[in-house]
């Protein structure tokens, strides 16, 4: 086997592992909101919230009012257009695919009362469940798109206000109508599960997506900088290094990548140069392009 063809099957994999996130985390969101939020009329925020407004609305038109599974689609396919003008398909392609397996698991899942009168019992599992399905979602590099993807086209229209400070401010709206839907005791609860999910979520997210930093010496280093650029997409720096010992003068590259990344980087390395000397370092975080925003993580 070539070192592409390890490179590119390492690289498949990787990309199994974050659909099998994603289809794990809509999956705990897809319960956590038809056991759970909906029966107990609890708000989570964002397009989840509005769907049931919207089907707390309807009730009285349609028996059990318009389905989340529907709302969540039907709210997301005018979003999806505009961005796909803006950006192009391969931007939102991954977006689209959490948020209609989202529906997809909204539909499946029966929406049935758990706790329908326990609403601490509410707040508390279904933050807990929500929580940990953002963070798998976003561990897998999807979302579901929703005021998310909102709150990406205004900072686009407007770049000196951030996503991170449009986001509350569209999902507060959304919990804050449900006082005049739900009361004021069932949006107080909502307000306490989305903090639980919120810290749930970044736990998962950043407790487990820890990033790795690779430094690589090696008479090959032109090479294995070059299968890092165009394999792995990821940006190199050279360093420039004196062994001591031998007080000879040696390029040293930097790579920042993230934990399961370094599989593929091993497999690189090994290809072209065996004897190359390969440090790996863990990076705790890193914020850049490929990695973290400092305001909003990637949409596709």
């Amino acid at each position: 086997m070539t070192a592409r063809q390890m490179i590119s099957r390492a690289i498949s994999h990787e990309k199994k592992i974050d659909y099998l996130w994603i289809l794990l985390g809509t999956a705990l969101m897809a319960v956590s909101s038809n056991l759970f939020y909906a029966p107990a009329g609890v708000i989570p925020g964002g397009f989840t919230g509005l769907g049931i407004i919207i089907q707390e609305v309807t009730e009285p038109l349609i028996k059990g009012g318009v389905p989340l599974w529907f709302t969540n689609l039907v709210l997301n396919i005018p979003l999806f257009l505009i961005v796909i003008k803006i950006r192009g398909f391969r931007f939102m392609s991954r977006t689209i695919f959490t948020t209609v397996l989202f529906s997809v698991w909204l539909f499946v899942i029966p929406e049935i009362p758990l706790v329908e009168d326990d609403l601490f019992l509410t707040a508390v599992i279904g933050g807990a469940l929500m929580g940990f399905g953002v963070g798998l979602t976003f561990l897998g590099k999807g979302t579901t798109g929703g005021t998310d993807t909102v709150a990406a086209l205004i900072n686009k229209v407007q770049p000196h206000i951030s996503s991170a400070k449009i986001l509350p401010v569209l999902d507060g709206a959304i919990i804050l109508l449900s006082v005049w839907i739900f009361g004021v005791r069932n949006t107080l609860y909502a307000i306490v599960s989305v903090a639980i999910s919120g810290y749930l979520s970044d736990h998962v997210l950043y407790g487990v997506r820890n990033a790795n930093l690779a430094f690589i010496i090696s008479d090959h280093n032109d090479e294995i900088a070059d299968a890092l650029l165009q394999d792995m997409n990821r940006g190199v720096t050279r360093l420039r290094g004196t062994g001591m010992y031998t007080d000879t003068e040696r390029s040293v590259l930097m790579c920042a990548v993230s934990k399961r990344q370094t599989v593929i980087v091993k497999e690189i390395v090994s290809a072209i140069d065996p004897a190359a000397f390969l440090i790996l370092t863990d990076a705790g975080e890193i914020r850049g392009e490929g990695f973290l925003d400092y305001s909003h993580e990637e949409l596709g």
